[in-house]
């Protein structure tokens, strides 16, 4: 599974490189992008900021049901031959 992720993480590296490319030979630049949008990189990072505040409380406090009960079903898991 680990593989999967990583495999799928480079793919989207090298897809993502390839596109850079192309629009950076196109003279495309990302404050154009982001400016035809609107936005600004100060938002973006604002909104990852908010997002973040967001979200971490809640993963925590999933996690302290999610991680017991993982460990209760893997202790109790049939051993594998």
């Amino acid at each position: 599974m680990l593989y999967r992720a990583s495999a799928t993480v480079l793919k989207i590296a090298l897809a993502s490189l390839a596109v850079g490319v192309v629009l950076s030979s196109l003279n495309v630049t990302a404050e154009q992008v982001l400016m035809d949008l609107g936005l600004t990189p100060d938002e973006i990072i604002e909104w990852m900021s908010r997002g973040v505040d967001w979200a971490m409380p809640n993963i925590l406090l999933g996690s302290i049901i999610i991680i017991p009960v993982w460990i209760i079903v893997y202790l109790f898991r049939p051993p594998r031959n």
